[in-house]
């Protein structure tokens, strides 16, 4: 019978589907949660502030990590040509971009180096909004009276 022979590819089939599936709905749930600097990435970016990197660039790598999910608020210019680490795009080019990473900021000031979000909320004149508090549940200790002999 044809039915059994493809019973068991049916049966991989639904469940490959099941994974890819479950695998896009988590995706999909973590990115939608807030980033710990999501308004500090969009004030920079609405004060025209603008991070220069290279994607090879290990200190750009780390700035990006700084601000994990928060980072697509970020006005970010990729300075790497693919293939070509001596080399830069144009608009890096134009900025006068010499190191990576490089802020740049509307008033024309500029840092470079991995920066700390609290300084560069500083530059720019935006608020740092505080981490979430960790609660913690402190129980009450009981303590018996000392007593002597």
């Amino acid at each position: 019978m044809n039915i059994k022979k493809y019973s068991g590819l049916l049966v991989t089939l639904a469940a490959v589907v099941l994974v890819i599936g479950g695998l896009v709905y988590l995706a999909n749930r973590q990115s939608g949660a807030p980033g710990q600097y999501d308004g500090l990435a969009q004030c920079l970016t609405e004060k025209g502030a603008k991070f220069y990197g290279a994607s090879w660039c290990p200190h750009c790598a780390e700035q990006k990590r700084m601000f994990g999910s928060s980072m697509k608020y970020v006005d970010y210019v990729e300075c790497a040509i693919p293939g070509n680490q001596r080399g830069q795009t144009k608009a890096c080019d134009d900025a006068k971009i010499e190191s990576y990473p490089t802020w740049v900021f509307a008033d024309g000031a500029r840092v470079t180096g991995e920066q700390l979000p609290k300084s560069l909320a500083e530059k720019a004149g935006c608020g740092l909004e505080a981490p979430a508090p960790i609660e913690l549940e402190v129980g009450a200790i009981e303590t018996s009276p000392a007593t002597s002999p």
